[in-house]
Order: structure tokens, then sequence, then C-alpha cells
């Protein structure tokens, strides 16, 4: 909690592992909440673990955002050591998860429309996956008519110039 001393990680983790968190094949953790999972991982200074880094995948869903912002900040709390948001640059209590949502929805928008980030797209779009999956888009196939048009003119030309003895 005070700034300048060292992160005990190993509080953290011991804490965590109280919770319903479970490590996978690739040595990642897991966190499972009720409303979806969340990986859990170490973020590293010059080669000290200086905080666990908790990692929500975007979507449109807030309900998975509100209980890990509540339920991280108790383990926090019990762990005598703070909750922090990079994107907001300040410490969070477990009241704070309104102020975390609206960033992640804006982080999410973000992701979908200018970075492309299929998970978000449904989002940034209001489509649903089975919306944005079917048929391509008008950009597409616009491509695909000119590039046919072109192929057909090709095989046109190059019969009339067979035809009329070109080779």
């Amino acid at each position: 909690m005070t700034p300048g001393t060292p992160y005990e990680a190993a509080r953290v983790d011991g804490l965590l592992s109280e919770k319903r968190v479970t490590v996978r094949a690739d040595g990642n953790r897991l966190w499972h909440f009720q409303h979806g999972d969340v990986e859990v991982g170490v973020l590293r200074e010059g080669g000290q673990v200086v905080a666990t880094e908790l990692r929500i995948p975007l979507s449109e869903r807030t309900d998975l955002v509100r209980e890990v912002v509540s339920e991280a900040a108790l383990l926090a709390n019990s762990a005598g050591a703070r909750l922090v948001d990079p994107q907001l640059g300040r410490s969070l209590s477990a009241s704070d998860d309104g102020v975390v949502v609206d960033q992640y929805l804006r982080t999410v928008r973000y992701a979908g429309e200018v970075a492309g980030v299929p998970e978000a797209m449904s989002t940034s779009y209001g489509l649903s996956t089975s919306e944005g999956a079917r048929g391509f888009q008008p950009g597409v196939k616009f491509f695909l008519i000119a590039l046919g048009v072109f192929f057909f003119l090709y095989l046109l030309v190059d019969s009339m110039t067979t035809s009329l003895g070109g080779r």
C-alpha cells in the first residue's frame, strides 16, 4: 500500500490460491468468476515482479468487469496492496466499478472500430456474431465484382484477338 515499498507477490498469490483460480497448460492462471474468466499474470519491471495483472477479455458484457473490480478490491485490501487501473491512472476501491466500466466500454469500442479486434467488433457495430459473419462487406463485394468484370473483359478480348488471327 505504501508507495516505494516492494510488492509482495507471494501474499497476493496466497490469497488468489484461496479463490477459484486454475493454472492452464501454458502456465498462465485463470480466475473464474460467475460472469466469465480473467487471466492472472505478473507485471515485471527490471526483472522484478511489481504487480499482479488481471486481464479481462473484451466484450460488451460489463457484469464481469463489475465483479472483477469488487473481488479484486477485496483481495488487494486483504493483501495490503493497492488495486490500480493503469488506463485511469489511479487506485481503485470496490465502489469505483462504474468508472472502470465506462473506461472499459470506451476501450472495447476503440478496439472494435479502429483496431478491428474480432471480439469487440459486435460491440462497436451493434451486430451479433451471426450478423457479422453473414455475407461480404460492401467493399469486398465491389472488389470481387470488379475483378470478375476485368477477367470477363480479358477473356473477351483474348477470344476476339484469336478469332481475328492475332495469334
